[in-house]
């Protein structure tokens, strides 16, 4: 591709990164689909514990990348870290087949540490695809994010048919394969984003430090050591409570250290602010998650109970209702990446605090639109489907406001040195969200631990999804008013 054509579209690697992330969320999203109803309805754990250990694991899925950034910053680089992560993600889809508690929590524990180094990088490779100041780096991330959500509507469709009609293990089995395929193409097409710096394995990666053994061989050896680790941490949640919370002190420190060094060694005075910026922006961020992943719990055990998935004589398995989102990303996500271009151009585009704010008013009015399906609710106290078609839309069109300028957000507002780093510390907001989405969850539509169906079901769920979008509109609102402080913090940076 010529320098000419480069600068007109975008980098040959966009599309690279593009299908790699896309087979890697195949994988993901295909575990993440199922694995609510498999821990109910083949391992017969309750609705509440069900819910937490999938908190758990979604919230260190997400811490993890603060390691993998980290890591691959220091010692790996970019390229092998993605492909070790890759690799440890498949691996653990394939130890799930096992069948038994142990051998899933085992699983998950290779798929949250492979995950930590796949997820933080290759993001970080695609900032790194464009220079400083490239109006197309918000479209860019957008089209990054659309190949994500081509990934996750496979695996919320066709892992999601296959795990609930053929059998859990064959659901698993398809992810694994998928993971394989992505790491394939993001090795196979490596000379397309080659021109992206910090690829390589660093000196520091490099230096001996057990005869002939060197750093990121001890890396990758500790890497599969932490699984137990995992296992530990899933089975004893409630470690997470002050885990998660030491390492967002310790995170938020860190990154405004980071801004303070680079502050005085260029004689600014904006690195401290932007951190600031970053930390605020990653509270908001907790927000909106926490609340959006009820999708892989409280609203697919809602679909499973009290939606009424039946299509001209076909029965919609509850999981693929998670499909809404993904399909919504794809049908609405060009129309965006083209829009925040063109209100660029114009002028008229909105502040990353405001864009935030309607991100979440969006996702506010999704939950509130369970009291309208309520109203239509048959004589099985079921909701119409379309209740949870115009809910995915609402969160998914919230979702194009905030999590593809995010991305691009931490690679503009965080110094080069430290890219992976501060990528990671986005991620570890995820890793919040998820689980206290997980605790909020086990109280959606359980009593005393034990489900609650029916009526009394029905205005369960409805309640506390009333009450999560009235909170979110408050929260919004605050977000609003603090729009031009936040703005000033970020000294341009839009």
């Amino acid at each position: 591709m010529s320098d000419t054509t480069v600068k007109q579209g975008h980098p040959d690697g966009l599309m690279t990164l593009f299908f790699s992330e896309m087979w890697e969320r195949f994988c993901y999203y295909g575990m993440r689909t199922l694995l609510t109803l498999y821990l109910v309805k083949s391992l017969l754990k309750g609705d509440a514990e069900a819910s937490l250990i999938y908190g758990a694991y979604t919230g260190l899925v997400y811490a993890a990348p603060i390691m993998g950034g980290k890591l691959a910053d220091q010692f790996l680089g970019y390229r092998y870290a993605v492909i070790l992560g890759g690799l440890m993600m498949a691996l653990g889809e394939f130890i799930i087949l096992g069948g038994t508690e142990n051998m899933m929590l085992i699983g998950m524990g290779a798929l949250i540490i492979g995950n930590g180094y796949f997820k933080a990088n290759i993001s970080t490779i695609v900032g790194k695809l464009y220079e400083d100041n490239d109006p197309r780096r918000d479209s860019g991330f957008t089209i990054f994010y659309i190949g994500i959500n081509v990934g996750a509507l496979l695996a919320t469709t066709l892992v999601a048919y296959v795990g609930e009609v053929y059998g859990f293990d064959k659901g698993f089995g398809l992810a694994g394969i998928g993971m394989l395929l992505g790491i394939f193409i993001f090795w196979s097409q490596r000379k397309t984003y080659a021109a992206a710096p910090g690829l390589e394995i660093t000196e520091a990666g490099k230096k001996k430090v057990f005869g002939k053994i060197n750093m990121t061989q001890v890396i990758t050896v500790g890497s599969f050591l932490l699984i137990p680790l995992c296992y530990i941490l899933i089975m004893q949640n409630q470690w997470l409570d002050y885990i998660l919370l030491a390492l967002f002190g310790y995170v938020s420190w860190m990154l405004v250290s980071a801004g303070k060094k680079e502050d005085a060694e260029n004689g600014t005075a904006i690195w401290k602010d932007r951190m600031i910026a970053l930390i605020i922006f990653m509270i908001i961020n907790i927000t909106f998650w926490a609340c959006f992943e009820q999708a892989g719990t409280s609203l697919t055990l809602f679909a499973d109970r009290n939606v009424d998935r039946e299509i001209l004589g076909w029965l919609m398995p509850a999981s693929m209702t998670q499909f809404f989102n993904p399909f919504f990303i794809i049908t609405f996500g060009s129309v965006f990446s083209i829009m925040w271009v063109k209100l660029s151009e114009m002028g008229k585009n909105p502040s990353i605090p405001l864009k935030f704010a309607f991100g979440i008013i969006q996702l506010a009015a999704g939950f509130l639109l369970t009291q309208v399906g309520m109203q239509f609710a048959n004589e099985a106290f079921q909701v119409p489907l379309l209740t949870l078609f115009f809910l995915y839309m609402l969160h998914t069109t919230g979702e194009l406001f905030l999590s593809p300028i995010g991305l691009s957000m931490v690679t503009k507002l965080a110094p080069k040195n430290i890219a992976g780093t501060a990528m990671g510390a986005w991620f570890l907001s995820f890793a919040i969200a998820n689980y206290v989405g997980g605790k909020i969850a086990s109280i959606t539509g359980s009593h005393g631990g034990e489900p609650v169906s029916g009526q009394a079901g029905l205005e369960q769920y409805v309640s506390i999804f009333t009450t999560i979008g009235l909170v979110l509109l408050v929260i919004a609102f605050i977000i609003i008013l603090l729009n031009k402080p936040i703005k000033k913090l970020m000294h341009g940076v839009n």
